[in-house]
């Protein structure tokens, strides 16, 4: 399965695609006939059709032009590729270079890019680490794809570093590298609220154990963390017999342990362990649940938003993930 829709709503903004905003129009306030929207009132979404005769640089450098960018808060990223897919290194360095006209910039989705456009895991992302180090004041930062180029080289990199600013983090794989979870987990991030990794399948790269994971579990990390995604993982029930005993659960307000092999094994475990019933919300879509454990899953969290949606057989014989490929 995949990711099938473009984002609609981002860092609490309408997003608004201007890839067919014609450049001296857009100048005038215009795309065509309608008028371009305030530079704060949307998430502005640049984003290459199969085929366009633009660069991403080229398109990018047109909506610098076009909008007022020192009101600019948010930013999508969609396809950055026209034609033969590449890496995100060099529209990286082309946002990067421009920093200091985005002096507002809170929020930055990188790869709002559909399964229809391109395969989660084949997106060829690179050493992302830049843009938080260039956007100091940044709030939010989502990451979708993981994977290097077709040679093998790089692919998703986040080096260690401390961000004051930063309060949601999330990385949208189908096989997450666990060096990536390794350097989050090293990171310094004091104002972390939300954080979320699809942690994906080792076919596609995501080797990450359950010793990577520990330390967003252990309490002595990410002091202002209040809702931990760890999901779409094979390693599902081993995550939820962790988090059971895990010290951060109890200053978190959401837990979400979505998309991944969820069986009754990993549920019974989670509700043996400590309790839970402290949560606002409890996400585990996507499961392999039976019908008595989702009737006791409702008795035993009365008060907690429960979502148990897109169950799937739990004697299937091929369990997966909701995002792989």
């Amino acid at each position: 399965m995949t990711v099938h829709e473009h984002i609609e709503q981002f860092h609490g903004l309408p997003v608004f695609d201007v890839v067919d905003a014609p450049a001296e129009a857009a100048a005038q306030g215009r795309a065509g006939a309608v008028r371009l929207p305030e530079a704060d009132a949307v998430a502005w979404r640049i984003n290459l059709d199969y085929e366009a005769e633009e660069t991403f640089t080229e398109s990018w450098q047109r909506f610098l032009d076009a909008v007022d960018t020192e009101r600019v808060t948010a930013v999508v990223i969609g396809q950055w590729w026209s034609d033969d897919p590449e890496s995100f290194r060099e529209p990286m360095e082309a946002v990067v270079a421009a920093a200091g006209r985005l002096p507002a910039l809170r929020a930055l989705f990188v790869g709002d890019i559909t399964g229809e456009q391109f395969e989660i895991s084949w997106i060829q992302q690179c050493d992302i680490t830049p843009l938080l180090t260039a956007f100091p004041r940044l709030a939010e930062l989502v990451v979708r794809g993981a994977s290097g180029d077709w040679d093998g080289k790089e692919g998703l990199v986040l080096e260690p570093l401390r961000h004051e600013a930063l309060k949601a983090l999330r990385f949208e794989a189908g096989g997450l590298p666990g060096s990536v979870v390794r350097s989050v987990a090293g990171c310094d991030f004091p104002a972390l609220e939300r954080l979320e990794l699809w942690l994906g399948v080792e076919n596609y790269g995501g080797d990450a154990t359950m010793d990577d994971l520990a330390p967003f579990l252990d309490g002595t990390r990410l002091p202002a963390l209040r809702h931990l995604g760890l999901q779409n993982s094979e390693l599902q029930d081993d995550i939820a017999a962790d988090v059971a005993h895990a010290p951060v659960v109890a200053r978190l307000e959401s837990l979400s342990l979505s998309m991944g092999v969820l069986t009754d094994q990993g549920a019974t475990a989670l509700l043996e362990g400590q309790p839970l019933t402290h949560l606002r919300a409890l996400d585990l879509h996507h499961n392999f649940l039976s019908d008595a454990m989702h009737q006791r899953l409702r008795e035993a969290l009365p008060g907690v938003e429960l979502d148990l949606s897109e169950r799937n057989a739990p004697d299937a014989r091929w369990r997966y993930v909701a995002v792989a490929e």
